[in-house]
């Protein structure tokens, strides 16, 4: 069963872009992670 029909093609593009929106997703959720982190550490160095 090969990818030559609409009905195939829809399908494995939808199943690309759901990785690609899940992958997307992880780097967003890592990048304001590491931001919290930051902003953080930054606080409690100017505390003292």
């Amino acid at each position: 069963m090969g990818r030559n029909n609409e009905r195939n093609i829809k399908a494995h593009n939808d199943k690309l872009h759901k990785a690609q929106d899940k992958a997307k997703a992880k780097k967003v959720a890592r990048e304001e992670k590491l931001k919290a982190i930051a902003k953080q550490f930054s606080a409690n160095k100017k505390t003292p």
